[in-house]
């Protein structure tokens, strides 16, 4: 069944405004990377500074940070039979940088993308049902797990 998923994932069609591509290796992802974004980029991902961390609340230490401008390519590792990451790019996109610490003492530089434009989404998306909003109506942010890299042009 996760096989399949990954499957249709990737031979699915695109949203408007996205773009995507499953790379079947590293060197197929940074050849992707570099043709859509150019050659001068940054890899980000979400690091966890202690091995393992219960659930708890986190709270934002030292602000946030926009990383990248407008352009964000991120690639999310899928479960196959080998590794498999989903590529995409979404129109009216912002990545951050956000540094947190947990109720424990734990720190994470968590990695967040925020989907500015989410009108051509489909309607049952699961962020839309547990926010209980309709597409288009709100930006849709999230942060990214520690196996999802974002990439953005290196700023100067």
């Amino acid at each position: 069944m996760v096989m399949r998923n990954t499957i249709k994932l990737c031979e699915g069609s695109e949203i408007k405004g996205e773009d995507k591509y499953c790379a079947t290796s590293l060197e197929a992802m940074l050849d992707f990377i570099i043709m859509k974004l150019g050659k001068n980029v940054e890899a980000l991902s979400t690091e966890v500074m202690k091995k393992e961390t219960k659930k708890q609340e986190y709270t934002i230490t030292n602000g946030v940070k926009k990383e990248g401008g407008p352009k964000v390519m991120v690639c999310h590792k899928l479960d196959y039979v080998y590794d498999v990451f989903y590529c995409h790019k979404i129109e009216n996109s912002v990545t951050y940088t956000v540094s947190l610490e947990g109720a424990d003492g734990s720190r994470v530089k968590a990695v967040s993308v925020c989907h500015r434009d989410t009108s051509k989404w489909n309607p049952k998306h699961l962020a839309f049902q547990m926010l209980n909003v309709k597409p288009g109506s709100v930006p849709i942010c999230h942060f990214l797990f520690q196996d999802t890299i974002a990439w953005v042009p290196k700023q100067n």
